[in-house]
């Protein structure tokens, strides 16, 4: 896995770049599966701070664009908080791996109980064409 990260009006310290790669590698968990399958996964990761125009304060920006062989899963999140938007985005990230993962594995038990039917003769259906 290829880790790209980026600083926009911030300078990126030992900690923080510590703190995003610990958030990607909880993240590689999940697509490992994905990797084996598939080949190499790239991951574009930014933090930037929001201009110095908001009454409130500092607004930090963090994106993250992970990429693998045709799929692409993004995520971005604003706070206050530089890790509190790391961790935001992180979750959004965890949240849009894990949906695509169930949508996958649902479709491909549908796709299989429906051959299945077929082959003992409940279903005159035919998997492939959807047509009766």
């Amino acid at each position: 896995m290829q880790i790209n990260l980026q600083g926009k009006n911030l300078e990126l310290t030992g900690a923080i770049k510590d703190y995003v790669l610990k958030r990607v590698t909880n993240l590689e968990k999940l697509l490992s599966n994905i990797e084996t399958e598939k080949g190499k996964a790239m991951v574009n990761f930014e933090v930037s701070k929001s201009t110095d125009h908001h009454k409130s304060g500092e607004i930090f920006h963090t994106d993250c664009l992970i990429k693998i062989n045709g799929r692409e899963f993004y995520g971005s999140a604003d706070a206050n908080d530089l890790y509190a938007a790391i961790d935001e985005l992180k979750e959004t990230l965890f949240n849009e791996i894990r949906k695509n993962k169930d949508r996958r594995q649902t479709l491909f038990k549908r796709g299989a109980a429906s051959v299945k039917k077929m082959l003992k003769g409940l279903s005159r259906r035919n998997p492939f064409t959807s047509r009766y």
